[in-house]
């Protein structure tokens, strides 16, 4: 039962692709679109009741439970929000109804491809899942043919393309350091077994690789100075998809960056992988911080806050222990509910005012009270404040680093301060501003935004007991 369970979270995306690829009809495969992200979120629950048996290709653990969860239940909310937010680009013609087979099914592909990049025991397989990631976002992000969005889907072709290659040969360095201790074939691409054996690896070789991969996933991670595509892509692409890029595909990468380093940490020999995570999440803290108040578009704005969020969660778990582990999870899961709310309430601004242009918006408290104080919610969460989730998890980040590296606290608070700031200048004018631009109504669902806001109001007030033991039990994982 639980091996079918596991198979079941890749294959009913899957199966749904296919499906969706041959079906007419928007409202039909709309609906189809939202059922089968239900099954798939129904299915990774099922996971916490049996526990499910890993084998050579398919891993479940502890950690990539809490990754799966997430995953699919923003790929729930998101689907319900995009089936109206879809039909309203029709409506408007801002998209061909040519194109809607293909959003459907590249988006159950693109469920497919990161649940896969997930559970994937197999370190090459969980490469060639990330890469179909990218493939199929590119292809989303390209979907409205215009000329700033064909830019920005080769510029994220081309960067995710060199980030993905430098992952491959880091891949490969640590097949190389595995094979003189688990021997040639299966073995030495089965994470269970090189993270067994990883002691006895060669040091060099596993340094250089660690390098490679920090490179190569920290590019799809969005860290600076490799975010160069992550702007442009929010920016350009459908709402729906920003919200998962920002929710979801960043998280994925992550993932895979941490696989790595639990590997690292069992090798006293091998580099500790900690103070370069450490400094390339203050590094995009710093420099994400800085670049809010230069933004214009309320979408790049946003895109810029995400690689400030993932800089802080990469650093969370560079400093590792207990504390700062168990602050990145918890981090990252506030992160990924409330940015995606974030841009659902976005995708009905450009509804409502037919443009992403912060100067061309105004007063949305007063025209569209309902998404403006959401809007408003939404962006207090997300820079920290009380008594959101997200003032919880930078609370526990800040707490735990002054306790072992206190100058390294004042360079993490002072571009959390910064961003705050930024935020709260640019946001001020589109929530209580003189009313400007269109004031047509929002077509698409308020329901998946105010649910995630909710979700992250109740964890600043209450974590259930579960869930703490849950992340406790991650936290020591990732040592």
């Amino acid at each position: 039962m639980s091996i079918d369970a596991l198979s079941a979270i890749l294959l009913i995306p899957a199966l749904s692709a296919a499906v969706l690829a041959i079906l007419p009809g928007y409202r039909l495969t709309a609906k189809l679109n939202v059922v089968a992200a239900l099954a798939t979120f129904l299915t990774s629950l099922s996971l916490f009741v049996v526990e499910p048996v890993s084998g050579q290709y398919l891993l479940m653990d502890d950690l990539n439970k809490v990754f799966i969860v997430l995953t699919t239940f923003v790929s729930l909310t998101t689907s319900v929000f995009s089936a109206s937010y879809i039909q309203h680009e029709i409506e408007i013609g801002r998209l061909a109804p040519a194109f809607l087979r293909f959003y459907h099914a590249m988006y159950q592909t693109l469920m497919f491809a990161m649940n896969l990049a997930l559970v994937a025991n197999n370190i090459g397989l969980m490469w060639v899942a990330v890469e179909v990631a990218t493939l199929t976002t590119v292809l989303m992000v390209g979907i409205y043919r215009t000329h700033e969005a064909l830019e920005a889907a080769w510029k994220y072709f081309i960067l995710g393309s060199v980030g993905i290659a430098l992952a491959l040969f880091g891949t490969i360095l640590v097949y190389m350091a595995a094979r003189p201790v688990v021997g040639e074939g299966l073995d030495g691409m089965v994470w269970t077994v090189l993270v067994k054996h990883a002691a006895q690896f060669d040091p060099a070789l596993l340094n250089v690789a660690f390098a490679f991969l920090l490179l190569g996933y920290g590019t799809k991670v969005g860290l600076a100075p490799l975010h160069a595509w992550l702007p442009d892509a929010h920016a350009e692409g459908p709402t729906p998809i920003s919200a998962v890029l920002s929710g979801l595909l960043l998280n994925v990468a992550l993932y895979a960056l941490l696989r790595f380093k639990m590997m690292l940490a069992v090798n006293s020999a091998a580099i500790a992988p900690g103070p370069l995570m450490v400094t390339m999440g203050l590094i995009s803290v710093i420099f994400a911080a800085l670049m809010l108040y230069r933004r214009r578009d309320i979408k790049r704005m946003f895109a810029y806050s995400s690689i400030e969020h993932m800089g802080i969660i990469v650093f969370a778990f560079g400093m590792g222990g207990p504390l700062a582990n168990f602050a990145g999870l918890l981090h990252m899961t506030m992160h990924s509910l409330t940015k995606s709310a974030i841009f659902f309430a976005v995708g009905h601004i450009a509804q409502v005012k037919g443009t992403q242009k912060i100067a061309d918006i105004g007063g949305l408290t007063v025209t569209n009270p309902a998404l403006g104080w959401g809007l408003m919610l939404g962006v207090i969460a997300i820079v920290g404040l009380p008594p959101l989730g997200i003032f919880m998890s930078e609370f526990l980040v800040v707490s735990s680093t002054f306790a072992r590296a206190p100058w390294l606290t004042v360079i993490l608070v002072l571009g959390i301060i910064i961003a705050l700031g930024g935020l709260l200048l640019r946001i001020g004018a589109v929530m209580f501003g003189e009313p400007k631009g269109k004031t047509a109504p929002a077509e698409a669902s308020y329901v998946p935004m105010f649910t995630h806001l909710g979700l992250v109001l109740m964890a600043g007030i209450y974590l259930p007991p579960v869930l703490v033991t849950g992340f406790q039990n991650v936290a020591k994982l990732l040592g």
